[in-house]
């Protein structure tokens, strides 16, 4: 693997982005190739719901680099409700309220290490790049939960229910990670604030990595990253809108896919289609929307590492890589 002396974090060799235009950037860019992967029980190219396509999902990611554009110069909660009004002036339906809670505080992270050396192996940037967002978590505050909760409501997600306590139907009396903290036991996206991005880097991450490692296309590595985070546990957007029986099947269905081959073999890909139409209806309620969310949060915290590619056409990450990664997970 190419070692480079440190230096500031940077685009040439490393393309690792060096402005926070580079880092809304990488934002919009990772929106895209989530969106474009064709996921079981997901819109992509060519295959919509009823009331959301695929064009929804291009707006969606275009509106957020603007407000991203700022996230180093106002406050965590402020940016996310900018990226969701900007949203919800282009679309009809929430698309990405999931995304914007997920790489808001990753941009901000990002923006704080611009200026820090970088280290030149990749498993460190990730390891960096964690660590300045669970700091910059837990200095968040209850205007950053009161913006979140007005966000929360302008993109009304299905399903969202009430809550005994800090209910986002009211006004906040606590910081926004203590109130992700008492959402964690059911929602995914809560858990991700309060594990400190632990999905994301320690499941998420790695199984990209290795997916293209591997040699896999982008498209059906970011398809295996998906599957591998259905599989893992059942689905909170699917459990909100669909019940716990529902979200659990579908987890089930995945480790099937997967125990085929997944994207790697015919017999996997058939029970990766297969599950695609078992998970479509007329009200969506099988759709793995949490885990879309996730696999957009480990492909931008990957760009934000590691180059455009993601793989082994940058001279960059190799099976190693990844295992070095997955190793230094385990420890922490």
């Amino acid at each position: 693997m190419t070692t480079l002396a440190r230096g500031p974090w940077h685009d040439d060799r490393l393309h690792v982005p060096r402005t926070v235009a580079a880092i809304a950037g990488r934002a919009h860019f990772a929106c895209v190739l989530e969106a474009s992967a064709p996921k079981p029980g997901n819109v992509s190219p060519g295959r919509p719901f009823a009331d959301t396509r695929y064009e929804d999902f291009l707006a969606s990611a275009e509106a957020i680099a603007r407000p991203l554009l700022g996230v180093g110069a106002r406050a965590l909660g402020e940016t996310i409700l900018l990226a969701v009004e900007a949203t919800v002036a282009r679309t009809r339906v929430n698309t990405n309220l999931g995304i914007v809670l997920l790489l808001t505080p990753l941009a901000r992270a990002a923006a704080g290490l611009l200026q820090l050396p970088v280290p030149p192996g990749r498993a460190e940037r990730l390891r960096l790049l964690r660590s300045h967002t669970e700091h910059l978590l837990g200095e968040t505050t209850v205007d950053d939960a009161r913006n979140v909760y007005r966000a929360i409501r302008l993109a009304n997600p299905g399903g969202l229910g009430s809550a005994e306590e800090q209910d986002v139907s009211s006004e906040p009396t606590v910081t926004l990670l203590e109130a992700m903290q008492l959402a964690s036991d059911r929602d995914g996206i809560a858990r991700e604030y309060a594990a400190g991005y632990e999905t994301t880097f320690e499941r998420a991450v790695p199984a990209l990595l290795r997916g293209r490692a591997d040699g896999l296309l982008l498209s059906d590595a970011i398809v295996e990253t998906f599957l591998t985070l259905v599989a893992s546990r059942p689905d909170t957007h699917i459990a909100r809108r669909g019940g716990e029986d529902r979200a659990r099947h579908v987890s089930s269905m995945a480790a099937e896919a997967l125990a085929l081959g997944g994207v790697r073999t015919d017999a996997g890909r058939t029970g990766v289609a297969a599950m695609d139409v078992a998970l479509r209806d007329s009200r969506n309620l099988g759709n793995p929307g949490t885990s879309a969310d996730l696999t957009a949060a480990a492909l931008f915290a990957a760009l934000l590492v590691g180059g455009w590619s993601l793989g082994p056409l940058d001279g960059l990450v190799t099976v190693a890589d990844a295992a070095r990664y997955d190793e230094r997970s385990e420890e922490s």
